[in-house]
């Protein structure tokens, strides 16, 4: 190989091990962290503190559960022991509004909706909360994933409604770990856990070492069964993963890792 092109291939190779290595974005995580990770639970169905509490409190590790006040209500004593063991409540819209293609949205339809009555939802969701469990929710998660009302030439974001009310809000099915360098907090990219096993999840979490970003895991039900299971022989093998110091995970909910996001890029 000449002697130049020797030199300019060893400089790339260099450049290329350095970009892809743990930590690489040289984010100030806590603690020596090489990435983040925030669990995070939506619907506030039934399962999640019938099977998946006891689990996660014997792990010590606190995530984020996005609340439908009227499905909370269904298991309020083991709602608010929830809330005291120090895991986040976060909001999930009164009534859960999705596009009305689903068939079980078409009466409550992102459509037929507006800015000002999004605006109510957001509020009157944060005051149930309160009522409920004395919690003022921080975080959102968009229903669906979906950040539009109205349609055709009327459709218009509520993404700036969120960014206004939380610090910030997931959405769905989301396809990478966040940048907390230059991503959007008020679009978190959430990313599905539902119905895979630890050995699908992995490759996920060794990306985000990599890359030293967020990675934000987004389920439903918690157990073997259900429309939408996040397997408990999962969580199982998931969370002393991210407990095992050598891994290099910070573990936190999902404001909490926003927050400090917020204070790194307002430089404190």
């Amino acid at each position: 190989m000449p002697l130049i092109a020797a030199l300019l291939w060893s400089g790339t190779a260099a450049a290329r091990t350095q970009a892809t290595a743990p930590g690489a974005g040289a984010f100030p995580w806590p603690d020596g962290a090489r990435a983040a990770v925030s669990l995070t639970f939506d619907d506030a169905r039934p399962s999640q503190v019938d099977v998946g509490l006891p689990v996660l409190d014997r792990h010590g590790v606190k995530v984020t559960f996005f609340l439908v006040p009227s499905n909370a209500e269904q298991r309020i004593a083991r709602w608010k022991r929830a809330a005291r063991a120090g895991h986040e409540m976060g909001h999930h819209s009164l009534d859960h509004r999705c596009t009305g293609n689903f068939v079980w949205a078409r009466e409550k339809a992102l459509e037929d909706f507006t800015l000002e009555r999004m605006r109510q939802q957001l509020l009157g969701a944060n005051e149930r909360p309160r009522e409920l469990l004395g919690v003022t929710p921080e975080v959102f998660a968009y229903p669906c994933g979906q950040t539009f009302v109205g349609r055709g030439l009327d459709t218009r974001s509520y993404v700036p409604l969120v960014a206004a009310t939380f610090v910030a809000g997931r959405g769905w099915l989301g396809e990478a770990p966040n940048d907390p360098e230059r991503g959007d907090l008020a679009q978190v990219l959430g990313m599905e856990m539902d119905g895979k096993d630890f050995e699908q999840v992995r490759p996920l979490l060794e990306q985000a070492c990599r890359e030293g970003s967020w990675l934000v895991l987004a389920g439903h039900d918690i157990g073997e069964v259900g429309v939408q299971p996040t397997w408990v022989g999962m969580v199982e093998k998931l969370l002393p993963y991210l407990r095992d110091p050598a891994n290099g995970f910070w573990t936190a909910p999902m404001g909490t890792v926003a927050h400090a996001i917020r204070r790194v890029r307002a430089g404190k």
